[in-house]
């Protein structure tokens, strides 16, 4: 069952997080991932409207959660941290993407 990484993100230095997303995309196809959503048009139709959204799917938890412990990703992790705030979490997929009606 696929695994997705979702963050909710607030950058404080563009430059510095300009250098850690040109390193994340290697990385993470090294691990089996892909981009779902990176950035784009957040709006909000409840609540408040997002800062930067990001969903990388991988092909479960277990391989997401090897990602985000790579050494290759812990080096450039530090780069995120120290230029954005916000969250990240991990989340399982469905079993099947269109579930039957009334279910």
């Amino acid at each position: 069952m696929a695994a997705y990484i979702i963050g909710e993100i607030e950058i404080t230095d563009p430059e510095a997080y300009k250098r850690y997303t040109a390193q994340t995309p290697g990385v993470i196809a090294k691990h089996g991932g892909r981009f779902i959503v990176r950035g784009g048009n957040g709006e909000a139709v409840e609540g408040a409207a997002p800062k930067r959204v990001v969903v990388i799917e991988f092909p479960d938890r277990t391989t997401a959660k090897r990602f985000y412990g790579s050494p290759e990703y812990q080096e450039i992790l530090k780069i995120r941290l120290s230029a954005s705030s916000g969250r990240l979490f991990l989340v399982d997929g469905v079993d099947s993407p269109n579930p039957p009606a009334g279910a």
